[in-house]
Order: structure tokens, then C-alpha cells, then sequence
């Protein structure tokens, strides 16, 4: 078994980031001008790449499968964007931020990646200030800050309810500036299918135009994947439906070992699902659970009652309710982790206390909020004896400019007035922390293939923290990427253009036709949903919020009959080079029956607890998760052989020399 090199530099962790950009070659700005670099995805982490990229010197190709960047799922991101700033005075720095993402991690994460993103987050800040991020901003004029799970500190920068968005116009509005300078050419409504790799090194990629359907090579001295995380695995998710795993899979099958695919994270502020007509689910933003106190009843009569629609959870008086995060973990409360408030929500679900229809929801109230920022505002305005009505409208006032939008959301989707009664909200998966291997410098294991943001596992371990995805998906395509790939591309600087006229590019071209025209000619009776749907129960049932070594085995080998069913019997219309939805949705569907696969046995050999990967075999008496330190300290690296039960495991043993490995707790 192979022991994985993570390239990381020699000294203190304090030291290893600015050692390593002292030591590493660099490309003079006139090489640059002859480098072609393709980027594939246009969120977060690929468009800040992108624009950084070009703004060097490079010539960049973008790709992304929607009609604009700026319809990259990184808008979706609500609640806002971690940095040690410690505006507030609170004792942030960037050791304790360093600190809270390696514990939330369950101690599962690499400790200098952690700690070069915690370093380089301050410098985000003053990058999206720059290009005019409309950050909240306290009454004197500075930048405004909340706390999210599993901090003890504000340190998070927002624009209300919409910080992804905003966010994504910066880059985006960066990489324009490049488009219009002719240093980026962006390919939009253009899917990745396969990596062509010539002599060894990731030399370009095939593309599929999904609007015309035409198979295209695109060629380049090295190729990006930004592509965003593998959450649709599981059918109903928090990620946009067309969110999928093929950039990140395809690599991983040209060479590029996956890692961690079942450490997966179940968000536990989204809308519950409401039937089988679902194709997605919406998030609450993590942030609402500052003000907002989550619960059940304490009697299981209520609960019932409740379920059945004979009592309202407004009547329920605060004696008979069970404010469980609080009674649990009075340290944290309602800011514990999202793996932790996602367990301690199904627990009192399981146990019989869920409060919609179909017993899987709990309470989200803003009541005491309303209440506490009411009577500050009156305070505010001379008024020391006010009415409750005016406490209620001057408290909801308070909370409409902190998450208006997210309210308003709310109503739309549920037909309720979160105003006047508690939000309901239950777990979904929401983020992957697995994803394509890297090392320090984010290439993963087939030289010249860079990952970024979520397609890569590097950061967060067993867990992510609440706004910890827009901190490293901007850090790495600002403020590290750049700076690495460099040191692969001063060996190309005599290269000369990529040609696509080889071997290797009409081989990978092939290969794609093929797989297209398999399913265009397959004469099957079911929809491709119908087989994304069945896949979806087996991940969320077996693989989900707990999982046990006889339901992972089980998902081993239900996944693997229904991907050869799936091959037997899709049937997808159309031709395949034209405009086919259903096509598009065949081949990401056959690559989710891929990592499903790999998800559940890379599960089932973690024998441990830890982060969002709980497993029931291993739990302390409390049903904490119970860490295995001697046996799983490590990163599972998955070596693609042909098919997912043939993947050979690699391990990158994690060492920590800056941070006491002890029991997670936040009680």
C-alpha cells in the first residue's frame, strides 16, 4: 500500500506558507504569455482561478455547463465567509480560526492546508472590499460580523442572506475583465468529459457543447477542476439539480485518486422534505440559528398532536418545550457544528418528537429574538415602557435586515409566515468534504491536474464549519492556486502550444462518443430520474446520516445491480450530438452509480466515528461520534482499477504537531 507524498514544506506551520512561495519556481511574465491553462468550473474557487490566472498572464479557457458563471451553484451560499479579522475584539486570530476548522474536522484534516487557509483568509476580505462586495456594515461604517457552529468568536463577514452571490459577482465581474482583454476564453454551456492526458501530464480536455451537441478537444499545458461537490449522489440535496460529480470523476479515472468519499455533510437547517414530488431542497442559512432557538416538544402527546394539526406550536408554553441543543450543549447551544445539530435533530425525531406530517422536522424560533431586539430598539428610541405590539414590530424589523430574503423564501416554499411561527427544518446533505486528492499545492496525483474548492477534500476533514466553503474555494483560486502552479509550469515554458491532432486526444475523443452513443442507442423502458431517484434512497437510507456495516454492504450491492440495471434498461430520447438534456443527465447519473459505490465502501472500511461519517457501531455512550486516532488517522485515498469494488485504498497518514488530538466536544 502506497503512502501518498502531500508535498508539504519543512519548518513551523507559521513559516510553511511564506517558505514555500520564497522556494518555488516562478514563470517570467513573458512565459506566461505562451502558457495555456484550462479551468473547468466557474464558481467560487474556478472563477477567482480564472481571473487570477489571467490577470498574470496566462491564456485560460473556462468551462462550465451553465449558460454564465454567474449561475455557478457557489450563489447559493447564504449565511457568509470566515476570516480572523477579529474586528470585534473577540480573541479571533489566525491560530484560533486554525484551531476551530482542524477540531470541526473532527481532526481529519491536513494541518498546514488548514492553517495556510486561515492565513490567507484576511487577505479575502480586503480582495471582495476591493471590488466593491456589499459586506453588512455596523452603524460605524465598519464591516459587520456573526458567529457560526462550532466557534466561540464572530468571524463572519455576510451580505445579509445572499454572501455567495455577491461574492460571485466579484469574481465574476474579475473574470470579465479578462474576457474582455482576451486573456480568458470562456466556454459556457460546455460539459468536461473526459481528461486527455499526453506522456504522463494532463494536457487538455473533451468537451461536449450541450447546446449544439458537438464533441470538442481543447488542449493546454495544465487543466483546473473546479467543478463543485458530489452532494446530488444523493438525489434530494441542497446542491442545484444540475450539480454532479463527472469533472472530478472523470480525472479520478484517468488517475487522480479520490479521497474521503463518504466524509459527506448533512446540513441541519434546510426545509423538510414535503413527498416524493421533490427533485431538490432548499437550505436556511446556518446563520439564522444566532438568533434563532431550536426545539420539540417535551411531551411526546404534543408532538403528536401537533403532527395531527390539532395544536399549534405557538401555544406550547416554554415549560413543555425542549430546547435539546441548549440542554445538551450548553457551551455552544443552537452554534453547535452542523454534524452535531444533524444527529441530535434525527435523535429526537427517531424518538418520536418530529413536528410535521411526516415526523421529521423540528422547530427553528425567532420569538425570543423578536423580543430581545424589540425591547433594545425601543431602548433605543427613548422608549422604556413599550407595548408588546411595538417590541414585536420593532424586533422583526431587526431580524428582516439581518435575513429578510431568507424569510421571504421561507413563506414562498412553506406558505407559512416565519414571523409568527417557528420555522420547520430538518438535516439534508449539503456539502462534500471528499473529493479529488491534492497535495500542498493542490495537483492532484496525475501531474499538470490541479482541483480547487469543493472538488478537492483538502480542508475540512470528517466536518466543514458554517462558511468555511466560500473562505476555501476564494483561497485557493486567489491566493494559492496561482501561486503553486507555477512552479509546475516553469517547465513548460519551451513546450509550445498543446496540439490536439495525437493518439491520446483521439482516443479520449472516442471514448466519449462511445458512452454517448451507448445510451442514445440503449432500447430501455425507464427514465434516467427514475434510476437517480432509486440511487437516492439507498444513499440517504444506508449511507446517510448513520450508517452500520450491514446496510453499507447492502448499498454495495444494491448500487452495483442497479448501475448494471441502469445499463440494460435507461432509455434516453434523442441523438447524441444535438441539444439532449437527457443525455447530459445519463452520463452524470452513470458517474453518481460510480461513487455511489465507492462512497459506501470507502465506509465501510472507516471503522470509526468521526464528523459527518457516523457510524452506529461506534458511538460513546452519550451517542457522541467515538474517534478511532491509532487505526484511522488518516486520509483514504481511493486508486480507480475498473470499477469501484476493485479501487485500491492509499492512505496519507495525518500527523498533528500544532494541535493536541483529544475528544471533540462542545458542551
Amino acid at each position: 500500500m502506497a503512502t501518498l507524498d502531500s508535498k508539504i514544506p519543512q519548518g513551523s506551520i507559521g513559516d510553511k506558507w511564506t517558505k514555500h512561495k520564497n522556494d518555488i519556481n516562478l514563470v517570467n511574465p513573458a512565459n506566461k504569455r505562451n502558457i495555456d491553462v484550462i479551468v473547468v468550473g466557474t464558481g467560487l474557487a474556478g472563477g477567482a482561478a480564472a481571473a487570477t490566472l489571467a490577470e498574470l498572464g496566462y491564456n485560460v479557457k473556462t468551462f462550465c455547463y451553465q449558460d454564465s458563471p454567474r449561475r455557478a451553484h457557489s450563489i447559493a451560499a447564504q449565511g457568509g465567509i470566515n476570516a480572523a479579522k477579529n474586528y470585534q475584539g473577540d480573541g479571533d486570530s489566525t491560530y484560533r480560526l486554525f484551531y476551530d476548522t482542524v477540531k470541526g474536522g473532527d481532526y481529519r484534516s491536513r494541518e498546514a492546508n488548514v492553517y495556510r487557509l486561515a492565513e490567507v483568509s484576511t487577505n479575502i476580505i480586503d480582495q471582495c472590499v476591493a471590488q466593491g462586495v456589499p459586506f453588512a456594515r455596523e452603524y460605524g461604517g465598519l464591516l459587520d460580523n456573526r458567529s457560526f457552529g462550532g466557534v466561540l468568536v464572530s468571524r463572519t463577514f455576510y451580505a445579509k442572506g445572499q454572501t455567495g452571490q455577491q461574492l460571485l459577482l466579484g469574481a465574476y465581474a474579475a473574470m470579465n475583465r479578462q474576457i474582455n482583454r482576451g486573456k480568458i476564453k470562456p466556454y459556457n454551456r460546455h460539459e468536461m468529459l473526459d481528461l486527455v492526458i499526453v506522456d504522463g501530464k494532463a494536457r487538455g480536455i473533451i468537451a461536449r457543447n450541450l447546446v449544439t451537441g458537438e464533441i470538442q478537444r481543447h488542449s493546454a499545458h495544465a487543466v483546473v477542476i473546479a467543478s463543485g461537490g458530489y452532494g446530488n449522489v444523493f438525489f434530494l440535496s441542497t446542491n442545484a439539480m444540475g450539480s454532479n460529480v463527472t469533472a472530478g470523476w472523470k480525472v479520478h479515472k484517468r488517475g487522480a485518486y479520490f479521497a474521503n468519499p463518504c466524509f459527506t455533510q448533512i446540513h441541519p437547517t434546510c426545509i423538510p422534505v414535503s413527498g416524493d414530488h421533490q427533485s431538490k431542497l432548499t437550505l436556511m442559512s446556518e446563520s439564522l440559528r444566532n438568533d434563532g432557538r431550536i426545539w420539540v416538544p417535551a411531551k411526546i402527546e404534543d408532538a403528536k398532536a401537533i403532527r395531527e394539526g390539532s395544536l399549534k406550536p405557538t401555544a406550547i408554553p416554554e415549560k413543555d418545550r425542549d430546547y435539546y441543543l441548549e440542554r445538551r450543549y450548553p457551551s455552544f447551544g443552537n452554534l453547535v457544528p452542523r454534524d452535531v445539530a444533524s444527529r441530535a435533530a434525527k435523535e429526537r425525531c427517531d424518538a418520536g418528537y418530529g413536528v410535521n406530517k411526516t415526523g421529521e422536522a423540528v422547530y427553528l424560533d425567532f420569538a425570543a429574538a423578536i423580543e430581545r431586539y424589540g425591547k433594545e430598539q425601543a431602548a433605543i428610541h427613548g422608549n422604556h415602557n413599550p407595548s408588546k405590539e411595538e417590541v414585536i414590530k420593532l424586533g422583526e424589523e431587526v431580524i428582516s435586515n439581518k435575513y429578510g430574503n431568507l424569510f421571504q423564501m421561507y413563506e414562498k416554499i412553506v406558505d407559512e409566515n416565519p414571523y409568527k411561527t417557528p420555522m420547520m427544518i430538518y438535516p439534508a446533505v449539503h456539502y462534500t468534504m471528499g473529493g479529488v486528492w491534492v497535495d500542498y499545492n493542490l495537483m492532484t496525483t496525475i501531474p499538470g491536474c490541479y482541483a480547487a474548492g469543493e472538488a478537492n477534500f483538502s480542508d475540512h476533514g470528517a466536518n466543514r464549519l458554517g462558511a468555511s466553503a466560500l473562505m476555501q474555494g476564494l483561497a485557493d483560486g486567489y491566493f494559492v492556486l496561482p501561486y503553486t502552479i507555477g512552479d509546475y509550469l516553469s517547465d513548460d515554458i519551451r513546450t509550445g502550444p498543446i496540439s490536439t491532432d495525437s493518439p491520446e486526444f483521439e482516443e479520449a475523443e472516442q471514448n466519449v462518443k462511445a458512452q454517448l452513443e451507448r445510451f442514445v442507442n440503449n432500447n430501455g423502458t425507464k427514465t434516467v430520474d427514475s434510476y437517480h431517484r432509486i440511487l437516492g434512497k439507498i444513499m440517504w437510507n444506508k449511507c446517510g446520516m448513520s450508517r452500520n456495516e450491514k446496510d453499507l454492504k447492502s448499498a454495495i450491492k444494491e448500487i452495483k445491480e442497479l448501475r448494471e440495471d441502469f445499463y440494460a434498461n435507461v432509455k434516453v430520447p434523442g441523438t447524441a450530438y444535438t441539444k439532449n438534456q437527457e443525455l447530459e443527465k445519463a452520463m452524470r447519473v452513470a458517474d453518481f452509480l460510480e461513487l455511489g459505490e465507492l462512497f459506501a465502501k470507502d465506509a465501510l472500511t472507516r471503522n470509526e466515528s468521526c464528523g459527518g461519517h457516523f457510524r452506529e457501531e461506534y458511538q460513546t455512550p452519550e451517542g457522541e461520534a467515538l474517534r478511532d486516532d491509532e487505526n484511522f488517522r488518516f486520509v483514504s485515498a481511493w486508486e480507480y482499477k475498473g470499477e469501484p469494488s476493485k479501487a485500491v485504498l492509499h492512505k496519507e497518514e495525518l500527523t498533528y504537531e500544532n494541535i493536541e488530538l483529544k475528544t471533540r466536544s462542545y458542551k
